[in-house]
């Protein structure tokens, strides 16, 4: 699996778009906590996070890793900034975080986008 994260609005898909010769059918984008992992690229997964802790689960467990291998995994970077003061905002953050760490230990690839630009952090 390749994994890319980076900021909102840092070029991450359209990196990965022009790196992995991928079209916008290749891609799904998580909404909840279903995830079509047939997908050639599946992005936003701190959305994914999201649904998991709105559901008291922990994403990180919550993912299917088998099914995810050989794919490209995009996800927004929400770790920077202010800690928020919201409990759920922060359990979020926080479960992201968590997920995050462990998918990069599972990646081939990890790559680190911004501002358009990639930065190779393994692989």
């Amino acid at each position: 699996m390749d994994f890319i994260i980076g900021g909102a609005y840092q070029g991450k898909r359209a990196w990965a778009k022009q790196t992995y010769a991928l079209s916008d059918s290749d891609f799904f984008t998580c909404e909840g906590r279903t995830v079509d992992y047939s997908a050639r690229a599946i992005c936003h997964l701190e959305r994914f996070a999201l649904a998991c802790v709105r559901a008291g689960l922990e994403p990180a467990d919550e993912w299917d890793y088998a099914a995810s291998r050989g794919q490209v995994l995009i996800a927004d970077d929400i770790s920077c900034g202010v800690v928020p003061m919201n409990p759920e905002t922060r359990a979020w953050r926080e479960a992201t975080g968590r997920f995050l760490t462990r998918l990069a230990g599972e990646a081939d690839t990890v790559t680190r986008l911004f501002c358009g630009l990639p930065l190779r952090l393994r692989g």
